[in-house]
């Protein structure tokens, strides 16, 4: 399968998750998308595990109009986006436009935050399951939970099945 979409990650500008990031970026690139990795800063970024990535736009300069799909990779710095204005302005454009916006590990409470989990089915890092559910999202507890253009991962462990599954869904 071979596919040309624009893909955003959107990655901590410190501490990532490390697989959450580099697995389905592989995904992603193996089946022709193109990847452009945002930040709150520009630059080399490293992980929790020591990996690092390049940022090439900041969340403020990126225009999820320009994208098929947003991710917000997890990893303890991921919640610097909790309450971040533009972040939740991207998902919300992303989610109305009826694109895919995905997130795995703690960044589903970007999207909850946002307000688009509202009576979605959701999963995420078990640490975000009562703000997850205070937003009114169904908690899934899966390692992966897609509800129509929404897709959640858990953690680390599903960052492959993740990948996938936004594979699957561009796809369609």
């Amino acid at each position: 399968m071979s596919m040309e979409a624009k893909i955003l990650m959107i990655i901590a500008s410190n501490n990532f998750r490390d697989e959450e990031y580099l697995q389905p970026k592989q995904i992603l690139e193996h089946a022709g998308a193109k990847i452009t990795t945002a930040s709150s800063s520009i630059g080399s970024i490293t992980g929790m595990l020591g990996a690092t990535a390049q940022a090439t736009v900041t969340i403020d300069d990126a225009d999820s109009n320009n994208y098929d799909a947003v991710i917000f990779v997890g990893g303890t710095g991921a919640s610097e986006y909790f309450k971040n204005k533009r972040a939740h302005e991207i998902a919300k454009q992303t989610f109305d436009s009826g694109k895919i916006i995905a997130a795995i590990c703690i960044a589903p409470s970007t999207l909850a935050n946002a307000g688009i989990l509202e009576g979605k089915s959701a999963t995420s890092y078990p640490s975000e399951q009562s703000n997850l559910e205070s937003k009114g999202a169904r908690y899934t507890g899966e390692p992966v939970t897609r509800d129509s253009n929404v897709i959640t991962g858990k953690g680390p462990e599903a960052a492959t099945l993740f990948g996938n599954e936004i594979v699957s869904a561009l796809s369609e």
